[in-house]
C-alpha cells in the first residue's frame, strides 16, 4: 500500500515542464499575419478604388428663383430727415402739426412769440421814415444853394458881386451836396435795419424745410425753444422731426470678408421683420468707401424699386444679395434633381473635384420639372454627381462619366 504522501506529490503540476514545451506553431502565426494584410489591403483597397458615376454640371438658367449670393441685415433710413428748430431763442405760441401729419414744403409748422420783434421793427421804420423826411430837406437846401451859385456867378461875370460872395456860394453848394450824399447813406442804413427786423420777424414762423411725414413732435406752446439749448433742460432744441417717405432705403452693414459679394446695381431681395411674407425688391445704391474697424464691415445702401406705405423709418429689414451674370441679371442655378440626396435631414449633392467626390450641402427653392432650382450652395460650372451618390462618401475616389 503506497503512503499518502507520495500520492499528494503525484497530485502536483509540474511547473518545469513549460520550459521544455514547444513554442507556437508557425501556421498560427501565418494565419495572423494572412488576416493583418487582408485588412490592410482592404482599407487600401476601400480608400483607392474608385466609383463610377455620372456628372453633370450646374448651369444658370433665365427662370426660377435667384441664388443667393450673401444675407445680412439692417435697417430702413430715411434719406432725408431733419429736425425742424428755431434760428433764434423764443417762447412757443402756436404749434399746428401733430405725429403722422402730412407737411407740405415751407408750410407753417408754429409760431414763436414776436412781440419784442415787433417793436423793434416799428421803431426801425420810424428812423427810417425820419432819415428820408431830413434827407427830403436837404435836397431842398442843395437845389436853393445851386441857384443862389449860379446868381452870383453872373453877378460876378458883370463885375457886380465880389469873388468872397461867389466862393461862399460854392461852398454852401458843396455843403449841401455832401450832407445828401451822407443823409442817402443814412437813408440806405436804415432800410437795411428795417430788413433785419423783417428777416427777424419771419424767423419767429417755423416752416417745413420739405414735404414729409411728421414722426415727432417735440414742442408745445408756453415752452422755449432755442437751436443752442441756451436755457438748459427746461428749452427745446426742435418743434417737430420731419422724414421724406420718398428717401426711404436700407443700410446694411456688411462684414469686409463678404464684400466681394457685393456691387453696385446688384439685385437686391428684403423682407421686413413685420411682413415676413413680403418680398421686396431692391438694389444696391452705393458701397459707402470706408470702413468701421470696430466692427470691421462695410456700409451698403440699398434701396427700394418701388416705395410702399408700409414701409416706415427705423423697421428691422432682412436683405437677401442676389448673384448675377455678366450682364447683371439675376443668376439662376438648375441642376438634375436626381443629383439632389436627403440625409440626416439635409439635402445634399456630391461635387466632383480632381477625382474625389466632396459632399456639399446645399439649399432649394421651388423645383420645376426634372431639375432642381439650387438658392445656395453652388457655383456655376460645377460638376454634381446625379447617378451613383448613393454609393459615395465625403472624400470618395471616383470616374467620372460626364453627361
Amino acid at each position: 500500500m503506497s503512503s499518502p504522501t507520495r500520492g499528494l506529490d503525484e497530485l502536483q503540476i509540474d511547473r518545469g515542464g513549460d520550459e521544455e514545451s514547444p513554442r507556437r506553431s508557425p501556421l498560427v502565426w501565418l494565419a495572423f499575419g494572412v488576416v493583418a494584410v487582408g485588412a490592410a489591403a482592404g482599407v487600401w483597397f476601400w480608400q483607392t478604388a474608385s466609383v463610377t458615376v455620372v456628372t453633370s454640371a450646374a448651369r444658370a438658367t433665365e427662370s426660377g428663383g435667384p441664388r443667393v449670393a450673401l444675407n445680412a441685415s439692417g435697417y430702413v433710413t430715411p434719406r432725408r430727415e431733419a429736425t425742424v428748430s428755431a434760428k433764434i431763442t423764443a417762447r412757443v405760441v402756436e404749434v399746428m402739426l401733430e405725429e403722422g401729419m402730412r407737411v407740405e414744403q415751407d408750410q407753417v409748422l408754429a409760431r414763436l412769440d414776436d412781440t419784442n420783434v415787433r417793436t423793434s421793427l416799428r421803431l426801425a421804420e420810424a428812423q427810417l421814415t425820419a432819415a428820408q423826411a431830413a434827407r427830403q430837406e436837404t435836397r431842398v437846401w442843395l437845389e436853393n444853394a445851386e441857384k443862389e451859385l449860379r446868381r452870383l456867378r453872373e453877378l460876378e461875370a458883370n463885375h457886380i458881386a465880389t469873388t468872397s460872395e461867389l466862393d461862399r456860394a460854392v461852398a454852401e453848394s458843396n455843403a449841401r451836396q455832401a450832407q445828401l450824399e451822407k443823409q442817402n447813406t443814412d437813408v440806405e442804413v436804415a432800410r437795411r435795419e428795417v430788413a433785419v427786423w423783417q428777416q427777424q420777424l419771419e424767423d419767429t414762423v417755423i416752416r417745413a424745410p420739405f414735404a414729409g411725414i411728421v414722426t415727432v413732435k417735440n414742442a408745445q406752446p408756453g415752452e422755449m425753444i432755442s437751436p443752442i439749448s441756451a436755457g438748459g433742460g427746461f428749452t427745446r432744441s426742435g418743434i417737430a422731426t420731419i422724414v421724406d417717405m420718398n428717401s426711404l432705403e436700407i443700410e446694411v452693414d456688411v462684414n469686409e470678408s463678404h464684400l466681394n459679394r457685393v456691387r453696385p446695381e446688384q439685385p437686391v431681395e428684403a423682407t421686413l421683420d413685420a411682413y415676413p411674407d413680403w418680398r421686396i425688391p431692391a438694389k444696391v445704391i452705393a458701397i459707402i468707401p470706408t470702413a468701421d474697424r470696430q466692427k470691421a464691415t462695410v456700409k451698403v445702401r440699398v434701396g427700394f424699386e418701388k416705395l410702399d406705405s408700409r414701409i416706415l423709418p427705423q423697421m428691422a429689414v432682412k436683405v437677401a444679395f442676389h448673384e448675377t451674370d455678366t450682364a447683371g441679371l439675376p443668376l439662376t442655378l438648375a441642376i438634375p434633381k436626381s443629383a439632389v440626396q436627403r440625409r440626416d435631414g439635409r439635402e445634399l449633392v456630391f461635387v466632383v473635384k480632381d477625382g474625389r467626390a466632396a459632399q456639399r450641402t446645399v439649399k432649394l427653392g421651388p423645383a420645376r420639372a426634372d431639375e432642381a432650382i439650387v438658392v445656395s450652395g453652388l457655383t456655376v460650372g460645377e460638376r454634381v454627381v446625379t447617378d451613383g451618390a448613393d454609393r459615395l462618401r465625403d472624400g470618395a475616389r471616383v470616374r467620372e462619366k460626364q453627361r
